[in-house]
């Protein structure tokens, strides 16, 4: 079964926190799909990671890229896995329906949130309740992420 991570960010957003975890999924030899409901969200996000930290950059396309099979990062607003990433993360309430093929999904959900707080608790019912393994972490008041479940 497909790992399913949840991520409760409560102090930084995700444009803050899901950088850091695709460097981590890319230096294990991964490829990632990013996916957001919100074509708008993944523009400003195609941008952010270019320059989000000045000495480094991650690599990355839109879905809709020529090249997409060759990315090691998509940025996209469907289920597809044209790169045919092992993690996929869901931002801004985002869900995939089938998780098989998958290494990991990661959920990333802002805990300040209410809408996004109930979806998330659906969505880990859902991943449960299908067989997955599910891990929930926090985000500490040091931004260290605490296994909490």
């Amino acid at each position: 079964m497909t790992e399913v991570l949840f991520y409760h960010m409560q102090r930084r957003p995700v444009d803050a926190v899901l950088p850091p975890l695709l460097e981590k999924t890319l230096e294990k030899g991964w490829r990632a799909v990013v996916q957001s409901a919100f074509p708008e969200r993944l523009a400003a996000l195609d941008a952010h990671l270019w320059t989000y930290r000045d000495e480094s950059f991650l690599p990355h396309a839109a879905a809709d890229d020529p090249e997409a099979g060759e990315q090691p990062v998509l940025l996209a607003a469907d289920d597809g896995n044209l790169n045919a990433a092992a993690v996929r993360f869901l931002i801004d309430g985002a869900e995939i329906d089938d998780a098989a093929g998958y290494e990991r999904i990661v959920y990333l959900f802002d805990g300040r949130d209410e809408e996004g707080l109930g979806k998330a608790r659906a969505y880990w019912k859902t991943m449960k309740d299908a067989g997955h393994d599910v891990t929930y972490w926090l985000e500490g008041e040091d931004g260290r992420w605490q296994k909490k479940a």
